[in-house]
């Protein structure tokens, strides 16, 4: 059974997971927010691996190496801007965590560590962000029980960790 769990926390640091997921921007040469502080933390050969990709598309995921970080692995994915809702926001979102998912899966990393995708810069509302987020979890963790012995949520701070436990306690209990 996967545990899944939100922490508050630098997702830099040590999580015991084999790989991170970053919040990155459809370049993958780095930013602000999580991105950068994964880029920082990895050391310049990570910037070096994702110019190999030119890029990677808003919802889709790129896998490399982690370099400096305690994490084995970085999976970057481009989470959407909000834009109001009527642009497909919800569904690149959970493309996102899906298909950050289905890459792990496809490497055989069994633990994971999200930041909150698309709830800085990118203005998705936290509650809404928080649900398609961990309802995109509990989907493939239904669909592959065994894939994973650990997801966890690391989130910046006390505010964003108590939207996505109490996501948590009504995806996870309304099953």
């Amino acid at each position: 059974m996967t545990e899944i769990k939100a922490i508050c926390g630098d997702i830099t640091k040590d999580h015991g997971v084999m790989a991170i997921v970053n919040a990155a921007n459809t370049s993958l040469l780095g930013g602000g927010g999580v991105d950068g502080a994964i880029h920082k933390a990895a050391g310049p050969e990570l910037l070096e691996e994702c110019r190999q990709f030119h890029g990677c598309p808003t919802g889709q995921a790129r896998l490399t190496k982690g370099y400096q970080l305690p994490a084995s692995y970085v999976i970057h994915t481009p989470g959407p801007r909000w834009l109001g809702g009527h642009n497909s926001e919800r569904e690149l979102l959970a493309d996102s965590y899906w298909n950050s998912l289905q890459t792990a899966l496809d490497h055989q990393i069994a633990s994971i560590a999200f930041p909150s995708i698309s709830t800085g810069i990118y203005h998705f509302p936290l509650r809404e962000a928080s649900m398609i987020a961990v309802s995109t979890v509990k989907r493939f963790v239904d669909r592959y029980p065994d894939a994973f012995s650990q997801i966890v949520f690391v989130l910046y701070d006390d505010k964003t960790r108590h939207m996505y436990d109490r996501a948590i306690r009504q995806v996870f209990l309304a099953a």
